[in-house]
């Protein structure tokens, strides 16, 4: 064999290996994967549209058997497009990362090719899976953000719906926290239009999370909670109070000009329903590759080529998704004060 072969163009670095090797690669990131709370959806396109049907609910009479039914009401329907984001990231391997392991014809140098290319394939997923992240919290906000915080899609305008914040007024040591609670649970139970749920959580900032639990109609209820077994965890991870449970969520990432953003601003949670079925999804397209075109999405993509002068190989990954709320309207902010 030349010496000059690219040592990648064995077929098991096409483009449907490296696809198949950086969507097994564990995802490091990602409290909303954890939860499962968006699961994905593939499409064939870039292009989505979402139908709104506002169903109309009426009481059925009885009546005599053999009499006619009640004729059925058609609700209206809106059609909406989004187009999918498309998000790349390059990068290289170098020559100098598979010196001495030029020979060909033996398993142990393609294992020795598969560990680089792993090193660069875990890193550049690891960043997708914080954008991804980014994302369906921005979703969860009903505010999808880019990465330098510009907005993609305000959920609210999409669906023309007014944003619901209610203010839980911590600083307020007679505050009814558990009337707060009541708010809530019944302000999604009335915007759920026609789904359900088993559950009401909120994420929140440790700002928020501290005056909460530090809460005087609180600070019992929280104490009975840590007892026993819960005394021994991270509590952080869960309190449920009135049938709303609060998580403390101290996601971040850096933007390209290196400022640190919170996903969750200081002293504000964001509330949403869960065990719904229809509410929330991530819709993935497929990449803007030859091979890619009329396939259902995957999450991720992955495709290498040789450098000009055979001066390392260009490894390139894409991912296009959209995270969706369908009812915007079970998407509500809480402030501490």
């Amino acid at each position: 064999m030349p010496l000059a072969a690219n040592p990648f163009s064995n077929d098991a670095f096409g483009a449907v290996a490296l696809t198949a090797a950086i969507n097994i690669l564990p995802n490091r990131y990602g409290k909303l994967e954890g939860l499962n709370l968006m699961p994905s959806k593939p499409v064939r396109l870039r292009q989505i549209a979402i139908e709104e049907r506002n169903g109309v609910l009426s009481l059925l009479p009885t009546a005599t058997v053999g009499s006619p039914g009640t004729t059925g009401k058609r609700g209206k329907r809106k059609i909406r497009s989004f187009m999918i984001p498309h998000i790349p990231h390059d990068d290289v391997v170098l020559p100098e990362e598979v010196a001495g392991i030029r020979a060909f014809g033996s398993e142990g140098e393609l294992s020795a090719l598969s560990d680089v290319l792993s090193q660069h394939l875990q890193s550049m997923r690891d960043k997708h899976a914080i954008t991804l992240e980014h994302l369906r919290m921005g979703a969860l906000k009903g505010e999808i953000l880019d990465a330098d915080g510009s907005v993609i899609y305000n959920l609210f305008d999409e669906f023309e719906i007014s944003p619901k914040t209610i203010n839980f007024e911590l600083d307020d040591p007679a505050t009814d926290v558990k009337t707060k609670c009541l708010e809530l649970k019944r302000y999604l139970e009335d915007n759920l239009r026609g789904e359900f749920m088993t559950g009401v959580s909120v994420l929140v900032s440790p700002e928020f999370f501290d005056a909460l639990t530090g809460h005087a109609k609180v600070e019992k209820a929280y104490e009975r909670w840590q007892q026993g077994e819960a005394l021994r965890a991270d509590m952080r991870s869960g309190f449920t109070f009135a049938g709303v449970t609060f998580e403390e969520y101290r996601g971040q990432a850096t933007d390209p000009e290196g400022t640190v953003r919170r996903f969750i601003a200081e002293s504000e949670g964001h509330a949403f329903p869960t065990g719904t079925s229809q509410t929330f999804c991530t819709y993935f397209a497929p990449a803007d590759f030859n091979e890619s075109v009329n396939t259902m999405g995957q999450p991720l993509y992955a495709k290498q080529e040789p450098r000009k002068f055979e001066r390392g190989t260009d490894l390139h990954t894409q991912s296009n998704p959209l995270p969706m709320c369908h009812r915007p309207g079970v998407l509500v902010k809480l402030t501490a004060n």
